[in-house]
């Protein structure tokens, strides 16, 4: 088995992992990306500017890509929208905004067949590559959910303790605004952020789950890594793009810095 095809066992042996964001409909970039040698790639379906077409065009690309696996953060906590993910081959969902573990439930239960879930059968994609027989096919994808809110950190604990749950994913723009923060990477709630996020951390050691945050860049990938969080994801490809078509300027202007 490849190593994108074990990515959700991966996850949940809470292997240290690294990936990198998707927001542009940009196929061919994607599969470059995917080549480069991260454990996973995720297409962003909540803030990205891709279509479900575009997802489909990514999915695709990060398997032809060959290493890595390809996942998606969906738009909303609801069963179409994961279901749709799945059923293009993401091996992974992170699911945005959830507040409680009834919340959690309602995601893990989206992306798992029935008795286990409510996912319906149609993996038109995914079949090549996702089980499709449905028994595998709910061992071989993860459930990931995002702790982001007031009311999603106050109930960790319990939303950690939902069965079948893979994982949790740190959103740390809008918990920074939920923490009382007047901007993503508010300075002013430095404090209450850390100690937030050592709850989170603490909080899927305890429950043996994987714990997962976004990342500026490689140097805080280390960092999260080395502060117990299990995957870490660097950057995304609209950044990089930006950064260092801005640096390719200053060198051509002469400007060292």
């Amino acid at each position: 088995m490849s190593t994108a095809e074990n990515f959700a066992g991966r996850l949940r042996g809470r292997q240290r992992l690294l990936g990198y964001w998707i927001v542009c409909d940009n196929p061919v970039g994607t599969e470059r990306i995917a080549r480069a040698g991260y454990d996973y790639v995720c297409v962003d379906g909540q803030h990205g500017l891709l279509d479900y077409a575009g997802w489909l065009a990514a999915m695709t690309a990060i398997d032809a890509g060959g290493r890595a696996a390809g996942i998606v953060r969906v738009p909303a906590n609801d069963p179409t929208w994961i279901g749709r993910a799945l059923d293009v081959g993401a091996r992974a969902v992170i699911v945005p905004l959830v507040n409680s573990a009834e919340e959690a439930a309602a995601a893990v239960g989206a992306c798992r067949y029935p008795p286990h879930g409510v996912r319906s059968f149609g993996p038109m994609r995914s079949a090549l590559r996702v089980g499709p027989d449905p028994a595998e096919a709910n061992e071989q994808v993860a459930c990931v959910v995002m702790i982001e809110t007031a009311d999603g950190l106050a109930n960790v604990e319990e939303i950690c303790a939902v069965d079948g749950l893979d994982g949790l994913y740190v959103g740390p723009s809008d918990l920074t605004l939920a923490l009382g923060g007047s901007t993503p990477g508010d300075l002013a709630v430095a404090a209450p952020l850390a100690d937030a996020l050592k709850t989170i951390v603490a909080a899927a050691e305890a429950a043996g789950i994987a714990c997962g945050m976004h990342c500026g860049d490689g140097a805080t990938a280390v960092q999260r890594l080395d502060a117990g969080f299990t995957f870490a994801t660097v950057s995304s490809d609209l950044g990089d793009l930006e950064l260092a078509a801005a640096a390719h300027l200053r060198q051509a202007l002469g400007d060292p810095g």
